[in-house]
């Protein structure tokens, strides 16, 4: 097994392809061979004409045609990111089992991804099978332009082993299920720092307590560095990297639950008010970047790596990143990496320990497959493949990560320290919350995300910032 999650330095592509979109292409399979449909022939020709047919029964699929898919799983992001590498991998193999479908697939970086698929659903005109990201289930399940899997699912043979709490993105509030949770959980909100400068700043670890962090400031400061990284230059990375956090230090994580299940809970509560309040104070203390707002995420982890910021704020696709390159190009530094998670500012009393970790797209098929019983068939089992045992063991043994079919007593033992140090803080040691734009929908978050930039500005205040999120929640959610 390859095990390179850090094994790789990854290419300057896949840095601008990972979440910003930097254009499209078409991967498509080749033609199958046609299936015989005169008299059988002798013994010989038939066992090479008819290979095909011979190969697709012993698949168990009746189907013999197009289907489609579209995602954002690109051969760059495949590079050094394990969920990718594991999609496209399971890809391949469903291809060379099943000859007899011809796989189209449409892949898009992330970003162009999610403004194609909205273009498509917009016109009624999804591909057969796609990645729905849960933001949308609810008002596409409504539309009737995403299938309904609920038995699906449940007659799934990996069934008993799914992780149920990752289904919750894809549910709507009848308890109907959308889609199959896709690629690997994964956390938004990591704090990744560098152990040997905390140490000399007076650290043993990084802190728990935010107070802790701005006191150290003054040192890095002095030293010409930034506390802590950060990028918010496509306005998404502080919502699904910051606040889903932060906000549930101070509401705790029943508050969201609310606020998705239409519960009662507002965006103008007092608790969540108080955690935008904190934000903005935050951005406005220096312990961030000047330019927080100006520079992506990737950018911003180019300041860590290069030793110009103590530690850096980001996804898990940051951290295979940041581990792939320290890696090649400083190992010393690759050891000292560290992970925390957010620590709790002085009035954050509801949780502690947080990190929210979820998985926000799923496998879904357009409702149109169902037409065709044999190709719905074959849509199922493609979602089965990209989502069920072998996926999720070989994300397992090859980059210690984990998809939604759990795999028993997982082996680290085979990887190095820092690798089994961000296992155990994604999925033994933390407590996790939700990702906030997984659930609800883009009309709310596009208020709220371009509101929260210009409240880091100071350009808005918390109250009004909440009051806006809250209207858009009512009139769109």
């Amino acid at each position: 097994m390859k095990k390179k999650l850090v094994s790789m330095l990854l290419c300057t592509t896949m840095v601008v392809s990972l979440l910003v979109g930097c254009g499209s292409k078409t991967e498509e399979a080749a033609p199958a061979e046609e299936a015989a449909t005169e008299e059988a022939a002798p013994a010989e020709e038939a066992a090479t004409e008819e290979a095909a047919p011979a190969e697709e029964a012993a698949a168990g699929l009746a189907y013999a045609g197009e289907l489609s898919i579209m995602h954002f799983s690109t051969s760059e992001e495949s590079e050094g990111n394990g969920g990718s590498d594991g999609f496209r991998t399971m890809i391949a193999e469903w291809k060379s089992a099943n000859p007899g479908v011809t796989l189209n697939e449409t892949v898009l970086a992330n970003d162009e991804y999610k403004t194609q698929i909205a273009t498509l659903a917009a016109a009624g005109d999804l591909p057969d099978v796609f990645l729905l990201q849960g933001m949308n289930t609810k008002a596409w399940a409504e539309q009737g332009i995403v299938l309904d899997m609920t038995d699906i699912i449940a007659k799934s043979p990996y069934a008993a082993d799914y992780k149920q709490n990752f289904f919750t993105p894809f549910t709507d509030d009848a308890g109907k299920v959308y889609a199959l949770p896709a690629l690997t959980g994964g956390t938004c909100t990591v704090v990744v720092y560098d152990k040997q400068m905390w140490k000399d700043a007076g650290y043993d670890t990084f802190p728990t307590k935010w107070e802790d962090v701005v006191a150290a400031k003054e040192k890095f400061a002095a030293d010409g560095i930034d506390t802590i990284a950060f990028g918010n230059g496509g306005k998404w990375q502080a919502n699904s990297c910051l606040m889903s956090t932060v906000g549930n230090l101070y509401t705790g994580t029943d508050w969201f639950t609310s606020i998705i299940g239409k519960g009662g809970a507002k965006f103008t509560d007092e608790a969540f008010v108080n955690s935008l309040k904190f934000a903005q104070d935050a951005f406005a203390s220096g312990v961030f970047n000047a330019d927080f707002n100006a520079i992506t995420n990737e950018d911003a982890r180019e300041y860590y790596i290069a030793g110009d910021a103590a530690a850096f704020i980001g996804g898990n696709w940051d951290v295979s990143y940041i581990m792939a390159t320290l890696l090649e190009a400083d190992e010393t530094k690759y050891n000292n990496i560290g992970f925390a998670t957010f620590p709790n500012p002085a009035d954050a009393t509801a949780a502690t320990n947080l990190q929210n970790i979820g998985m926000g797209f799923g496998i879904a098929i357009n409702p149109k497959v169902a037409e065709d019983p044999d190709k719905l068939a074959a849509a199922v089992d493609l979602a089965y493949k990209l989502t069920g045992a072998d996926f999720s063991n070989y994300v397992a043994e090859n980059y210690a990560l984990s998809g939604v079919t759990a795999v028993a007593d997982v082996d680290l033992s085979g990887f190095d320290q820092i690798t089994q140090d961000f296992y155990n803080y994604s999925y033994v040691d933390t407590t996790p919350c939700e990702i906030y734009d997984s659930y609800v929908n883009s009309a709310v978050w596009d208020v709220f995300n371009t509101g929260l930039q210009n409240m880091l500005n100071g350009d808005m205040d918390p109250e009004t910032l909440a009051a806006d999120t809250q209207a858009a929640y009512e009139a769109n959610y």
